[in-house]
């Protein structure tokens, strides 16, 4: 081992039920060093950082820090030995202050924890980085990007030498990521460790070292500045694949003069008595991709439910081909041909002990196609859903194998298929890119671009920025619950989009 290694893992290898989660991994950490997990959803990166922070044990190689074997039984054993996780959940009490939070768990020789000396402590840490946070504030009350910080002072606070961050940008404003970077370099400058794990690109060319996993095998190990992003892609995904650029759109898809879907003056107060809708107004047209960004959490999910059916606002108009149509059942929705694709595929795009099958018919199951007599048909069910299957490339050995076995955007698939299936007029899509790897990206965007060719209307929300400006005609901007701004997509830029999730405001167009 050589001495500026602190961290690195021998043939690692870690098995669940009918899946090869890792095998043989070698990898390295080096003091002070930023080191990007680059690859797939499934690659086996989080199993990875898993092992090596004591949440699972390995089945084969070992682990060693500072030059010597450790075998982590739990994360506690992780922590002691100065390793910190920030996970892309975060593990937080939504009813604890701050402070709080990253005290509770930490080990004191005293009976009581000297409250007044942790925050001088946290205090120091925050100025030296520039963080921001009030200490007495509930962690409830914070934005998704403060409850970030919150863990990574919690990790800084307990002398964390080692940090791992699971996509810690999925939830923050362009801003806020920039910010973030500027941290990350400042923490490996004054010697701590980063383990990166992220799938965007322009975040994996600022790492010092990028390992590329695939099917949880690592690939290669390689310098940014000995490569190039088409070079990594094309390792991660072993083929040849093609960058999405911003493209003009085509004058043929034109959006009709008359919307299909307006929202007007939509409140809806959540259980904390918080608005996660205040005076929501939008408009939706066919033949149209309107994008939705925003920071997870200030109303997206809210906003998707109301608009199928499934969430009834305080207040405000639904109206649909000039019907108003809010207060009717999610039933209503979808035989207005309204499909919906969830933020949360297991909670509430799928029932998981199911086969494909059943839930590829998941709320049309009543529908003549299907049944008979109050009998399913599963022979036409089959051969339905082995046709998707084929269609959308789902990983999976038939069409009876229950969701559960599925790997995540093998389940992803499954909603795709079904909501691509059977919606006819509009198509909610909530982050329906997640978890899946570029091959099936490029996929469902062109399957979204041809909805809106065949004059669907369609309301996509993504975390990915580029692909927003990409696909969309225009893009609606929330923030807090509000939408800020409504942009062209062709005119405006990541710059700006940032501004207004931030909560500047700018006019509607």
């Amino acid at each position: 081992m050589s001495q500026s290694t602190l961290l690195k893992t021998s043939q690692l290898s870690k098995y669940f039920p009918g899946v090869v989660a890792n095998e043989h991994v070698d990898f390295s950490l080096n003091e002070g060093e930023v080191h990007c997990l680059f690859g797939e959803n499934g690659a086996g990166k989080s199993t990875l950082c898993s092992c090596i922070f004591g949440y699972h044990r390995p089945d084969s190689g070992h682990i060693e820090l500072k030059g010597k074997s450790v075998k982590f039984r739990s994360p506690g054993d992780a922590i002691k030995c100065g390793i910190g996780m920030v996970h892309q959940h975060f593990v937080l009490v939504d009813d604890f202050t701050v402070l709080e939070n990253i005290i509770v768990g930490t080990n004191s020789e005293k009976w009581t924890l000297d409250l007044e000396k942790s925050e001088d402590e946290l205090r120091s840490i925050c100025l030296e980085y520039g963080i921001d946070l009030k200490f007495n504030s509930l962690v409830r009350d914070l934005s998704v990007g403060e409850q970030q910080w919150v863990e990574i002072l919690k990790s800084l606070y307990l002398d964390a030498e080692i940090l791992i961050l699971d996509e810690p940008t999925a939830v923050l404003t362009p801003e806020e990521s920039k910010k973030l970077f500027n941290i990350i370099r400042k923490m490996s400058n004054n010697g701590i460790s980063i383990i990166l794990i992220s799938h965007k690109i322009s975040e994996v060319m600022q790492a010092d070292r990028v390992s590329v996993m695939s099917k949880g095998k690592l690939i290669n190990t390689v310098f940014p500045k000995d490569t190039n992003p088409q070079e990594l892609t094309n390792m991660m995904v072993g083929r040849e694949v093609k960058l999405r650029v911003k493209e003009a759109k085509n004058s043929k898809m034109t959006a009709s003069s008359k919307p299909l879907l307006s929202v007007k003056n939509l409140k809806y107060m959540n259980k904390y008595k918080k608005f996660a809708l205040d005076n929501v107004n939008l408009e939706l047209y066919s033949g149209e991709i309107l994008g939705l960004a925003g920071v997870s959490g200030n109303g997206q999910k809210e906003l998707f439910e109301a608009l199928s059916g499934n969430l009834v606002p305080d207040s405000g108009e639904i109206i649909y081909d000039g019907a108003e149509i809010q207060g009717k059942s999610s039933r209503y929705y979808m035989d207005l041909g309204i499909g919906l694709i969830p933020d949360d595929r297991y909670r509430e795009g799928l029932i998981g002990d199911f086969s494909i099958s059943e839930n590829a018919i998941l709320g049309w199951q009543r529908n003549q196609k299907y049944s008979k007599n109050f009998f399913l048909n599963y022979k036409y069910i089959n051969k339905f859903t082995e046709d998707l299957i084929k269609q959308f490339n789902v990983i999976a050995p038939n069409a009876t194998v229950p969701v559960n076995y599925l790997s995540g955007g093998n389940a992803q698939k499954v909603i795709l298929a079904r909501e691509f299936s059977h919606s006819n007029k509009i198509l909610l899509a909530n982050q329906p890119t997640r978890g899946l790897d570029l091959g099936i990206i490029e996929y469902v965007y062109e399957q979204i671009k041809l909805k809106r060719e065949e004059g669907f209307a369609i309301l996509l929300a993504s975390e990915e920025l580029e692909d927003l400006l990409n696909m969309c005609d225009r893009i609606a901007v929330i923030s807090d619950g509000e939408i800020k701004g409504t942009v062209d997509a062709q005119s405006t830029s990541i710059q700006e989009i940032g501004l207004l999730m931030a909560g500047q405001a700018k006019a509607v167009i």
